[in-house]
């Protein structure tokens, strides 16, 4: 099984400025509405492409502050897109939006099977002025716990 063009090397993490840029998001549910807000802080004009959507993703759509195309997903939708976000639970259609976003040279999360996209999400924590964002090479949970502890540090008083 091909693993994507990453799996030997590291990411090389960035800071993405996605302000006023199209972010297309293939599938409504749980995954989606997770990361949403996040798109949203970032000012990004998200797209929501999915026939059925987590209560979080409608609330956003009815709020104006997400487009969602309630259908499922079609060639062409990542047109003038920077980044999109493949979280169907059909890997065939992952795999459509992937192939379709790198034609257009389109960073993509796959969320079902990470090591396939051209993009991971990091997990990421927030103190005070500072943005931590972790990726532990494609293990979530790593992730997750390195974050945690960088966020500890962060919190407690350094000692001298």
């Amino acid at each position: 099984m091909n693993h994507g063009p990453g799996l030997s090397h590291p990411p090389y993490p960035s800071g993405l400025i996605l302000a006023g840029r199209r972010v297309v998001i293939v599938g409504g549910g749980r995954v989606a509405a997770r990361r949403l807000q996040a798109f949203i802080d970032a000012g990004a004009a998200v797209t929501v492409v999915s026939p059925e959507v987590d209560p979080a993703v409608r609330e956003a759509a009815n709020a104006g502050t997400v487009t969602l195309l309630e259908r499922e997903y079609a060639p062409g939708d990542l047109s003038a897109a920077w980044y999109a976000m493949a979280s169907t639970d059909r890997p065939a259609v992952n795999a459509a939006v992937l192939e379709e976003a790198t034609a257009a040279r389109i960073f993509c999360v796959r969320a079902d099977d990470a090591p396939l996209g051209t993009a991971w999400t990091p997990a990421v924590g927030h103190h005070q002025e500072t943005t931590v964002a972790v990726l532990a090479n494609r293990d979530p949970e790593r992730s997750r716990r390195t974050r945690d502890r960088l966020l500890e540090a962060l919190r407690s008083p350094i000692d001298g």
